[in-house]
């Protein structure tokens, strides 16, 4: 899997009982990667939640930020574009609830924000990824940093 070099992926999982701990990994992250499950309509917004904390902690405004449209490899899912759409409608709809200092930031985010379909089950769309993520590496500001 290290086909440009050293790279550490950490899997923290979703679960709410562990959610608590991802900011201990943030200052150590030089990009993260959020996955949702495509076909799981029921729980996007809960998903968008969780997400858009994640997109607003402060340790990682300056990291690549990729969000990951798990089981494209069911007909049932949610295409990439369609998961883009869902959480944009749903960041929209968030807007007015945001410290207005927060929304120029949020918009920027939210608008260089890449979506890639993926499936985990047949490795669809998973080196495109991995390219991805190391080319935003390689550029981002947290490495010039470190």
């Amino acid at each position: 899997m290290a086909r440009h070099g050293i790279e550490r992926f950490w899997d923290l999982g979703g679960q709410t009982s562990i959610r608590n701990i991802w900011n201990r990994y943030y200052s150590q992250c030089h990009a993260v990667a959020y996955v949702v499950d495509a076909q799981d309509r029921e729980h996007l917004d809960e998903g968008w939640e969780v997400f858009h904390s994640v997109l607003s902690d402060p340790e990682i405004l300056d990291v690549p930020l990729l969000l990951l449209a798990n089981k494209q490899d069911n007909p049932e899912s949610l295409s990439a574009e369609e998961i883009r759409d869902s959480y944009e409608t749903w960041w929209q709809a968030r807007l007015k609830d945001l410290p207005t200092d927060n929304i120029t930031q949020s918009q920027d985010r939210v608008a260089s924000l890449q979506v890639i379909g993926i499936s985990a089950l047949n490795g669809q769309g998973i080196h495109e990824a991995i390219d991805w993520l190391f080319l935003r590496v390689q550029n981002s500001r947290r490495r010039e940093r470190d």
